[in-house]
């Protein structure tokens, strides 16, 4: 057995590969395997944690063990990670002055894993641009906007710029739509109507109660604006074009009247 384990495989000048440092490579790559699987499935079960937490927490851990896999099996063939690090530095350096933007990439999605500010399924709004998180990598994040569309950003456009992130501290958003009124209209009943057209709405959270103002006298109507609260924040254009439709339909049925812009032209006679 002995024999058979001190097989040499590969011989170049005073290397030697032997049969005994491959299996404890392939040995290597299979403990890291089934640790990351155990680890994979104690986050994802537990209750505590957000799912979006839960993923930064297991890449975090991940990309740890697979360092640490990499370095017991260079060292396992032969290889001194600490010699070939030191023999490598000064050319290092230079492909990192090279490659400052690569490297800045890394460090922010190392930032972003950590941070945990913005996470998976996280609704955040970048550039103008309203999309859903759907991977965090080291060096870029997958978003998909509302026409889904997938994008692939650098991650450096995530810690450089201004974010908004619209599912940060909770789900639930609040929006807005604002319609005028003709002026000879019942205002009353008008902000009345925009209440019960957004009640009426499936995706519309009933608490905090959605509420209308009376916005301003504008040219030609009266500006009402009711808001509500919603936890289909990806959707949510969609969820008020279904209640613009609402509105329009119950205004016809109270002979309330939304004006447009009109002229007049006078002529001599």
């Amino acid at each position: 057995m002995k024999e058979i384990l001190n097989y040499t495989l590969i011989e170049v000048g005073d290397y030697k590969l032997k049969l005994a440092s491959v299996l404890m490579v392939c040995i290597i790559a299979l403990v890291s395997f089934l640790t990351l699987l155990i680890i994979k499935k104690l986050i994802y079960k537990s209750r505590r944690i957000e799912t979006g937490k839960k993923y930064s927490f297991y890449n975090l851990i991940k990309y740890f063990v697979l360092v640490i896999a990499l370095v017991l099996s260079l060292q396992t063939v032969g290889f001194n990670v600490s010699v070939l690090l030191a023999g490598s530095a000064a050319l290092l350096v230079g492909i990192g002055l090279g490659l400052q933007n690569l490297f800045s990439d890394f460090i922010s999605g190392i930032v972003l894993l950590i941070d945990a500010t913005i996470k998976v399924n996280d609704i955040i709004e970048v550039n103008g641009m309203v999309c859903k998180v759907k991977e965090i990598k080291l060096r870029t994040t997958t978003v998909l906007t509302r026409d889904d569309k997938s994008i692939i950003l650098p991650n450096t456009i995530l810690t450089k710029n201004q974010i908004i992130n619209w599912t940060h501290s909770e789900v639930d958003s609040r929006f807005d739509i604002q319609v005028g009124v003709d002026y000879s209209s019942d205002v009353t009943l008008a902000m009345e109507i925009l209440k019960q057209a957004v009640l009426q709405q499936k995706d519309v959270l009933k608490e905090p109660k959605p509420f209308v103002r009376f916005t301003d006298y504008a040219d030609s109507s009266l500006l009402l604006t009711v808001y509500f609260w919603t936890n289909e924040v990806f959707r949510v254009e969609n969820v008020k074009s279904e209640i613009r439709v609402r509105i329009f339909q119950m205004f016809k049925e109270n002979n309330i009247t939304i004006p447009f812009p009109q002229r007049v032209v006078h002529t001599r006679p």
